[in-house]
């Protein structure tokens, strides 16, 4: 049989990305503060989301609800990277993109941590945007889990294929 593993990934559920827009889009509508500023959350394509509104205050108290609405359906902040508000015609809009997989760079960082302070016998390779980790024993990765989610990342960390 062969070893046990799991893969790191850095991916966004678009179901609860969607159903973080939707629960925002709703909150604006429906609060007194928001009424009256044009204020809307909306995708723009795959990996990006739009908000705007009359007033450049008004959009970012928008951006604190949608960050909001992101945290309670389980999506990190890391992984949103947030523009400034700035002047479109007569509104205010912030950019925001989504940052999925993980960058070279940070890879051989976590890689690098794996094998300075996971357990003796846990191998990590870079497969494109993901990371594979493999060991003898199963408690061996779990150790390796524990010490990630523990570490401050600067990407947001799922760990998927436990086998």
């Amino acid at each position: 049989m062969a070893n046990p593993s799991f893969d790191i990934v850095s991916e966004v559920d678009v179901a609860e990305l969607d159903n973080a827009i939707n629960q925002a889009s709703k909150e604006l509508s429906t609060r007194f503060d928001f009424r009256g500023t044009g204020a809307k959350v909306e995708r723009a394509g795959d990996e990006a989301v739009t908000l705007t509104a009359e007033t450049e205050d008004r959009v970012k108290a928008a951006l604190e609800v949608f960050k909001d609405k992101l945290v309670k359906r389980g999506i990190s902040l890391k992984s949103l990277d947030a523009g400034e508000p700035r002047p479109s015609g007569k509104t205010h809009k912030v950019d925001c993109t989504l940052k999925q997989g993980i960058a070279q760079d940070q890879a051989k960082k976590i890689t690098k941590m794996i094998r300075d302070e996971g357990p003796k016998g846990v191998q990590a390779q870079i497969q494109g945007e993901q990371i594979r980790v493999s060991g003898k024993k199963r408690d061996d990765l779990q150790a390796v889990i524990a010490m990630l989610k523990k570490a401050d990342l600067e990407v947001a960390v799922q760990f998927t294929n436990y086998r």
